[in-house]
């Protein structure tokens, strides 16, 4: 019995021309041999199984083959060209450095340097994830990598550049590999098939590139599980089934109950889904970029950016025009957001239809906010809304009769605001504080408002704004510091009681306190002591400021002064073990 060897080993690329979606990076290679530019260190980057390796190697081969073809392949018929296809060629040399990581490999990578290739023209290290290498075994590197002999060539490959130090990178010719699209895994695997005489259509080589994301030894490794599966002959239905994706159709079906609004068939239609082993994650994802996919299908022009299988563009353009994309909008979002809360959610069946019940009522939801093809905004509801009402300046009114009259119309239910018609005032010489009635007197403004309005509204007259005294001041001081005796606020209200208040002017006054701390204690209730002595003196523009006696010096409290680091050195200086454990936690403290 043959001994089996996997695809990707059987198949990999023996030559630049082999080698599938890296023509960008062959083509340079391949010139630089033949125009004899090869630089002495090559940095491969890119995403894995796209090539990386295979590269490195048939460099290797191609450099010392001593026959090379017009394009500067190698011949694979001279001695170096068998020997290193057999493995036994001294002028190549292979490192992992993800085993292979510390100083002393890096170093005898270099002693081996030293010497010349015995035959052939150059010797050549392959360091394969070079990024797994410590720091130090990186510096052991330098000098060597930046002058190296003359018959040395590095090549260095990773998956993941940003990795290795810009040292290292300013010191080779870097080459970035990129994913192989999915065309061309496409045609790749179907050669492989001719070669085997396998059966396989082309809706299930799509659907394995699919799954491979641009990885040609994924895409192989995936082919050779399935041809083991299903003995040689490779379908659609059995490689969805093998690959445990959730076919297209599935989704085709759910989109048409919800856009019928059947929200019974679509929840059986998830048990169903349910029922095969789908994880509802998987189920969100893939409805997601489904619907993806028919947004984009709504100009027919972008339907060649679909990542599907042959024959499927056709029934997406077709869904797309029965969903508006209004709809489609806010399912992607709806979506969305059921993903990104599905790991918190508890009962994750349960999630998901709850979604599905969301998305089965969104198009009743878009009509009732659509009118004659508008989207209407929403209007408020004809009920009291909360408002805030500022305070503004007094009017005073110049007439003889209401001179100090000043009007507050309090609704005792409102219904609709209070209008007073401007054409019944008088003429602009007269008086603006009397109005003219429809019996041709003269009445007083506060009068006709009340025999007009006395029925629906209270009618009153502004109190006069009084100014400050000290005997009501004091009165009102000390009643809001029995206010905070009752709230439990016994030092504020101590201090309270100790201040010494002097009025300044008929709208402002002080009081003055004998340290920082009582100041600070009548600051945080200065808010509402303003506000209570405002209603008491009726006067809205009375102001106050705690001064602080100049006579004694404060005595602050310590902790009160420092910071937060100087907080932290008094505790270690207190407790040395605190010090002990944030260096042994190796703790970083923010102060």
């Amino acid at each position: 019995m043959d001994k089996f060897i996997v695809s990707a080993r059987k198949y990999r690329p023996q030559n630049f021309n082999t080698v599938v979606g890296q023509s960008h990076i062959t083509t340079t290679l391949k010139n630089a041999i033949k125009n004899n530019q090869l630089a002495h260190a090559f940095l491969f980057c890119g995403p894995r199984g796209v090539g990386k390796t295979t590269c490195a190697r048939i460099l290797a081969k191609t450099i010392n083959c001593t026959n090379k073809t017009a394009d500067g392949e190698a011949c694979n018929i001279c001695p170096s060209c068998v020997s290193f296809d057999a493995g036994t060629s001294l002028n190549i040399h292979e490192l992992d450095a993800a085993s292979n990581n510390s100083v002393d490999d890096i170093r005898s990578l270099v002693e081996q340097v030293r010497f010349a290739p015995q035959a052939g023209k150059y010797k050549v290290y392959i360091v394969d994830e070079v990024h797994m290498l410590s720091a130090s075994a990186f510096n052991a590197f330098l000098k060597t990598l930046e002058e190296p002999p003359g018959y040395a060539i590095f090549i260095l490959a990773t998956t993941e550049k940003h990795k290795i130090l810009p040292t290292i990178l300013s010191r080779c010719q870097i080459f970035d590999f990129k994913r192989i699209t999915t065309n061309d895994t496409v045609e790749h695997l179907q050669e492989i098939v001719d070669k085997e005489e396998l059966k396989a259509d082309k809706a299930s080589l799509q659907v394995i590139a699919q799954k491979s994301e641009g990885c040609m030894r994924d895409a192989l490794s995936i082919l050779d599980k399935i041809v083991s599966f299903t003995n040689g002959e490779v379908t659609y239905q059995n490689t969805i089934d093998n690959l445990n994706i959730l076919d297209e159709d599935y989704y085709f079906k759910l989109i048409e109950s919800l856009l019928q609004q059947d929200l019974a068939a679509a929840l059986l239609l998830y048990d169903e889904i349910n029922s095969k082993g789908f994880e509802g994650d998987m189920v969100l994802n893939g409805f997601a970029e489904f619907i993806r996919n028919i947004l984009v299908c709504k100009d027919e022009k972008a339907a060649s950016l679909l990542d599907v299988v042959e024959g499927m563009q056709e029934k997406y353009v077709a869904a797309s025009k029965k969903a508006n994309t209004a709809y489609l909008v806010s399912t992607l979002n709806i979506l969305n957001d059921a993903e990104i809360n599905f790991k918190m959610a508890r009962n994750k069946r349960l999630h998901v239809e709850l979604t599905l019940i969301k998305l089965n009522f969104l198009q009743q939801a878009i009509d009732l906010s659509v009118n004659d093809g508008a989207v209407v905004k929403k209007k408020r509801i004809d009920s009291g809304i909360g408002f805030k009402i500022k305070p503004i300046e007094q009017i005073q009114v110049k007439a003889a009769e209401v001179s100090e009259a000043k009007l507050i119309i309090e609704s005792e239910v409102v219904t609709k605001p209070l209008v007073v018609n401007r054409e019944s005032q008088v003429a602009e010489n007269s008086q603006p504080s009397t109005i003219i009635s429809s019996s041709g007197t003269k009445k007083n403004l506060l009068d006709a408002l009340r025999e007009k309005y006395g029925n629906q509204y209270s009618i009153e007259e502004v109190k006069d704004a009084e100014e400050l005294n000290i005997e009501k001041l004091q009165n009102c001081w000390d009643v809001f510091a029995v206010q905070l005796e009752q709230q439990q606020k016994h030092s504020s209200a101590a201090t309270f009681k100790i201040a010494k208040l002097e009025i300044v002017s008929e709208d402002r006054f002080t009081a003055t306190v004998s340290a920082l701390t009582a100041q600070r204690f009548i600051e945080q209730e200065k808010m509402m002591l303003t506000d209570y002595i405002h209603q008491q003196f009726n006067n809205r523009s009375i102001t106050f400021s705690v001064l602080i006696e100049a006579s004694e010096k404060e005595e602050v409290p310590q902790h009160m002064t420092m910071n937060s680091k100087q907080k932290f050195e008094r505790i270690v200086e207190q407790y040395p073990m605190v010090k002990e454990l944030k260096d042994k936690l190796k703790l970083e403290l923010d102060y």
